[in-house]
Formats: C-alpha cells, structure tokens, sequence
C-alpha cells in the first residue's frame, strides 16, 4: 500500500485551515509516514556515503562501544518517527494531544505478568527456532553475556525503541487500528516500518554479507513481528513500555548473545530465526483471536484525543 492510499485511512473532514497546517491536520499519517523517511534518511545520508557505507566520502565515522551507529544510525533514527509524532501531534492536536500522548508513552502500570512473558519470550522463541535451524541445542553463554543482558536491554530502550516506537507503534497504530481494524492496520505499519530501514543495508548496520533478499527477508519480518507487537500493544492497554520492551528485546538478544549461543551458525541465521519466530507467534495470534489481535470493540476502545487550534 503506497503512501498516498494512507490519506483515506484519517478521512477527516476539511477543516477552516488552508496550507500547510490545514493539510496536516486533512492527512497527519501520510504527513507523519513522509517526515519519518525525510528525516531520517536525510541524516543518515553521510553514514551512507562514508566509509562505514558506499564508500563516496573518504570519511569514517569514529565508534563508540565499539559501534559506528550510535554516531551514524542513532541521529537520524531519533530525528525520524518520534519527531514526527511530535510534530504532527502538536499541529493536529494541540497541547492536550501531547500531554495525552506522553501519556501513554509512559504507562507503565501494567500487571507485572506482561513484563515477566515479554522478557522471557523473545530470547526463549528465538532460542528454540535457531536449535531448530541448526540442529543442536545452544551453548553455555559466558558469565558476561549474561551480566550484560539487563544493561544492554536497557541501553536499547533508550536508543532504538525511543526513537521508533513513539512513531509506529504509539501514534501511527491506533489511528490505523481505529479506521481499518487491527489486522489491516498492522499491514500497514509493518512494511513501511521495515522499508524505513531500507537505506542502512548500504551500511555496516546491514551486516557484511547484504543480497537483494536480505531487505525482503527483513521487510516480511517487520511484518509479521508487527503482527505479534500489535497483539502485546492491545492486550496491555496501548501500553508503549511494553511494545518497546518487545522490539527491544530481540535487539538485545541478537546484539549480546544468538553469536555465543550458536557459534557454528552462520550470521544469515540470525535473521531467519527471527523470521520464523515472529512468523510462528503471528499464526498462532492470528488464530486463536481471529485476527482480532486483542483489540477491543470499537466503542470500548479509548478514543484519541480531541483536535484543538
């Protein structure tokens, strides 16, 4: 679905407003979804064209933690989906819309048992779908891997989930669920989610060894694992911690520990664990909820807030 298809998804009548304010508040998604890719992609460009990318610039950027992209992705990622919810937020709905939104950024109040299955299903899925790919059980982490788990998922919290779930998952989502209902939402949300990413396979974010399937692969990847976050998100009460804490739990897991797990597995792995993972749980959900992915009847879902000037 293109861009341009997501201007009847908020098919709100015109208001008083003409220019540019008028056509935001007129299409908010399709002015969020473009300001996403514009302003991420616009500032990863230099990443791109370094060293650490094409190679067009004789530049490399420096690592830190033994990492390039908390310097070359992390800017453009923050300067992308969350900035443009701000920003269409507060244009569309004024301060009360962003202290709503804020809101629910931070619920945390869910029942500790969600946080319990979130932090202990994403490793033990990925775990299971790679014993099943590569034959044998996995080997004994070391010490620090395991010492570092907690750190680094809350390092990842701060960084990827920060500056991506705010946009997809908090302000695209619910407007998408409340027009088109929770499957068709998702099916919008996970490809333009993973086609976002698309400029970094031309970097070391991509890996060292990028086909043409490596992005379609990654692509129908977001897809189903939106399927599986979207069903998290609605039974926690549209709980943004909890998404982000999902997302960045497979980060985490295939940063720290899958390559000590399973050092006889090739990278390429990693990437079709997480695909047959995520396509297994979206099966399952979409199954047992018949693609209703605990979303709630619409007149008992909490409605967005009111647009005000």
């Amino acid at each position: 679905m293109s861009i341009q298809a997501v201007d009847s998804i908020e098919n709100r009548p015109a208001l008083a407003d003409s220019g540019l304010r008028g056509s935001i508040r007129r299409r908010p998604l399709t002015w969020f979804f473009s300001l996403a890719y514009l302003l991420s992609w616009t500032a990863w460009t230099p990443y791109i064209l370094s060293e650490n990318g094409v190679g067009v610039w004789h530049f490399a950027f420096p690592g830190v933690g033994g990492t390039t992209q908390l310097l070359g992705v992390l800017p453009g990622a923050y300067l992308g989906p969350i900035t443009a919810a701000l920003l269409i937020t507060g244009v569309t709905e004024g301060r009360n819309g962003l202290r709503a939104w804020r809101g629910r950024m931070t619920k945390f109040k869910v029942s500790w048992r969600w946080y319990l299955v979130v932090l202990l299903s994403v490793p033990a899925a990925l775990t299971l779908t790679s014993v099943a790919l590569g034959g044998h059980g996995p080997a004994m982490p070391p010490v620090a891997i395991l010492a570092a788990f907690l750190p680094g998922l809350i390092v990842q919290m701060i960084t990827t989930g920060l500056a991506e779930e705010p946009g997809w998952r908090e302000f695209a989502m619910p407007r998408l669920q409340r027009r088109y209902g929770p499957l068709l939402g998702t099916l919008v949300v996970g490809p333009l989610w993973g086609a976002w990413h698309l400029p970094l396979f031309l970097t070391e974010w991509g890996g060292k060894h990028v086909t043409w399937t490596t992005p379609v692969e990654f692509i129908a990847t977001t897809i189903v694992f939106s399927i599986v976050m979207t069903w998290v998100f609605n039974r926690t009460g549209e709980s943004l911690p909890l998404a982000m804490l999902l997302h960045c739990g497979v980060n985490n897991y295939f940063s720290l520990a899958w390559s000590d797990l399973f050092p006889s597995l090739p990278d390429g792995y990693a990437a079709h664990a997480f695909l047959l993972s995520s396509t297994a749980g979206a099966a399952v959900l979409l199954i047992a909820t018949r693609g209703r992915l605990g979303c709630p009847p619409l007149s008992d879902a909490e409605p967005l807030p009111v647009q005000t000037a």
